[in-house]
Protein backbone atom coordinates (compact mmCIF):
# COMPACT_ATOMS: atom_id res chain seq x y z
CA UNK A 1 0.00 0.00 0.00
CA UNK A 2 1.41 3.41 -1.54
CA UNK A 3 1.31 6.36 0.64
CA UNK A 4 0.83 8.62 -1.85
CA UNK A 5 -2.58 6.13 -3.07
CA UNK A 6 -3.79 7.78 0.33
CA UNK A 7 -2.98 11.17 1.15
CA UNK A 8 -3.90 14.35 -1.46
CA UNK A 9 -2.44 17.18 -1.16
CA UNK A 10 -5.61 18.60 0.33
CA UNK A 11 -6.10 15.73 2.82
CA UNK A 12 -3.16 17.08 4.92
CA UNK A 13 -4.05 19.99 7.91
CA UNK A 14 -1.32 22.02 9.61
CA UNK A 15 -1.45 24.03 13.16
CA UNK A 16 -5.29 22.59 13.39
CA UNK A 17 -6.87 24.28 16.22
CA UNK A 18 -8.81 21.92 18.92
CA UNK A 19 -9.28 21.72 22.56
CA UNK A 20 -10.27 18.32 22.60
CA UNK A 21 -10.68 14.52 21.22
CA UNK A 22 -13.79 15.08 19.80
CA UNK A 23 -13.08 18.56 18.25
CA UNK A 24 -9.85 17.01 16.25
CA UNK A 25 -11.85 14.05 15.21
CA UNK A 26 -14.63 16.52 14.32
CA UNK A 27 -12.04 18.75 11.99
CA UNK A 28 -10.70 15.67 10.55
CA UNK A 29 -13.95 13.85 9.29
CA UNK A 30 -14.99 17.66 8.03
CA UNK A 31 -12.08 17.37 5.48
CA UNK A 32 -12.98 13.98 5.23
CA UNK A 33 -16.49 14.63 3.87
CA UNK A 34 -15.28 17.42 1.74
CA UNK A 35 -12.98 15.13 0.21
CA UNK A 36 -15.32 12.30 -0.59
CA UNK A 37 -18.83 13.52 -0.70
CA UNK A 38 -19.84 12.01 1.84
CA UNK A 39 -21.86 13.37 5.32
CA UNK A 40 -19.71 14.41 7.66
CA UNK A 41 -21.62 13.59 10.63
CA UNK A 42 -21.66 9.86 9.18
CA UNK A 43 -17.68 9.79 8.64
CA UNK A 44 -17.74 11.12 12.28
CA UNK A 45 -20.07 8.58 14.00
CA UNK A 46 -18.41 5.71 12.10
CA UNK A 47 -15.09 7.16 13.82
CA UNK A 48 -16.20 7.61 16.86
CA UNK A 49 -18.13 4.21 16.85
CA UNK A 50 -14.78 2.66 16.42
CA UNK A 51 -13.15 4.74 19.32
CA UNK A 52 -15.43 3.58 22.14
CA UNK A 53 -14.35 0.25 21.16
CA UNK A 54 -10.54 0.90 22.34
CA UNK A 55 -8.78 4.69 21.71
CA UNK A 56 -6.80 4.88 18.25
CA UNK A 57 -4.35 6.99 20.43
CA UNK A 58 -1.11 4.75 19.45
CA UNK A 59 1.30 6.86 21.80
CA UNK A 60 4.31 8.84 21.45
CA UNK A 61 1.56 12.01 20.43
CA UNK A 62 0.50 9.69 17.45
CA UNK A 63 -3.44 9.03 17.11
CA UNK A 64 -4.45 6.53 14.10
CA UNK A 65 -8.73 6.96 13.94
CA UNK A 66 -10.06 5.03 11.56
CA UNK A 67 -12.98 3.62 10.30
CA UNK A 68 -14.96 1.79 7.05
CA UNK A 69 -17.77 2.86 5.38
CA UNK A 70 -20.39 1.59 3.16
CA UNK A 71 -20.82 4.47 0.40
CA UNK A 72 -16.42 4.50 0.19
CA UNK A 73 -15.53 4.00 -3.29
CA UNK A 74 -11.68 4.00 -2.17
CA UNK A 75 -8.92 4.26 0.92
CA UNK A 76 -8.23 7.63 2.00
CA UNK A 77 -6.60 9.34 4.81
CA UNK A 78 -6.00 12.91 5.80
CA UNK A 79 -3.22 13.87 8.37
CA UNK A 80 -3.75 16.71 10.96
CA UNK A 81 -0.82 18.21 12.53
CA UNK A 82 -2.18 19.82 15.73
CA UNK A 83 -1.38 23.12 17.39
CA UNK A 84 -1.57 21.68 20.39
CA UNK A 85 -1.51 18.06 21.81
CA UNK A 86 -4.82 17.24 23.06
CA UNK A 87 -5.90 14.53 25.96
CA UNK A 88 -6.80 11.64 23.05
CA UNK A 89 -6.70 8.00 26.37
CA UNK A 90 -3.59 7.14 24.20
CA UNK A 91 -2.03 3.82 25.25
CA UNK A 92 0.63 5.66 27.12
CA UNK A 93 -1.11 8.27 28.16
CA UNK A 94 0.40 11.22 26.52
CA UNK A 95 -1.32 13.67 24.71
CA UNK A 96 -1.95 13.90 20.55
CA UNK A 97 -0.47 16.19 18.26
CA UNK A 98 0.05 13.94 15.17
CA UNK A 99 -3.18 12.76 14.17
CA UNK A 100 -3.79 10.26 10.19
CA UNK A 101 -7.75 9.45 10.04
CA UNK A 102 -7.89 6.49 7.61
CA UNK A 103 -11.31 5.45 5.88
CA UNK A 104 -11.77 2.27 3.94
CA UNK A 105 -15.18 0.71 2.09
CA UNK A 106 -16.33 -1.59 3.98
CA UNK A 107 -15.36 -4.11 1.26
CA UNK A 108 -11.56 -3.40 1.66
CA UNK A 109 -10.74 -6.16 3.22
CA UNK A 110 -6.78 -6.91 3.69
CA UNK A 111 -6.07 -3.46 1.60
CA UNK A 112 -7.35 -1.70 4.85
CA UNK A 113 -4.98 -3.57 7.28
CA UNK A 114 -2.49 -2.84 4.92
CA UNK A 115 -2.97 1.18 4.47
CA UNK A 116 -2.92 0.81 8.34
CA UNK A 117 -0.19 -1.14 8.21
CA UNK A 118 2.00 1.78 6.04
CA UNK A 119 0.59 4.62 7.98
CA UNK A 120 1.46 3.17 11.40
CA UNK A 121 5.02 2.29 10.08
CA UNK A 122 5.47 5.99 9.06
CA UNK A 123 4.70 7.45 12.09
CA UNK A 124 6.48 5.19 14.27
CA UNK A 125 9.68 6.65 12.66
CA UNK A 126 10.99 9.32 15.54
CA UNK A 127 12.47 11.25 12.90
CA UNK A 128 9.69 11.71 11.02
CA UNK A 129 7.28 12.60 13.77
CA UNK A 130 10.14 15.10 14.52
CA UNK A 131 9.93 16.86 11.44
CA UNK A 132 6.06 16.15 11.17
CA UNK A 133 5.92 18.24 14.24
CA UNK A 134 8.11 21.07 13.22
CA UNK A 135 6.52 21.46 9.63
CA UNK A 136 5.30 24.74 9.00
CA UNK A 137 2.38 24.70 7.02
CA UNK A 138 0.06 21.94 4.75
CA UNK A 139 1.98 21.80 1.73
CA UNK A 140 5.82 21.19 4.13
CA UNK A 141 3.80 18.56 5.77
CA UNK A 142 3.02 16.89 2.40
CA UNK A 143 6.18 17.11 1.16
CA UNK A 144 7.50 15.42 4.17
CA UNK A 145 4.98 12.72 3.59
CA UNK A 146 5.65 11.61 0.34
CA UNK A 147 9.46 12.20 0.99
CA UNK A 148 8.91 8.87 2.93
CA UNK A 149 7.34 7.37 0.00
CA UNK A 150 10.40 7.85 -1.96
CA UNK A 151 12.74 6.83 0.90
CA UNK A 152 10.98 3.53 1.62
CA UNK A 153 10.83 2.32 -2.24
Amino acid sequence: MDILDLVAPDAVLAQVKASSKKQALQILCTRAGELTGLEERDIFAKVFERERLGTTGVGQGVAIPHGKLDDLDKIIAVFAQLAKPVDFDSIDNQPVDLMFLLLAPNHAGADHLKALARISRLLRDKDMCEKLRGGKDKDALYALITQSHANAA
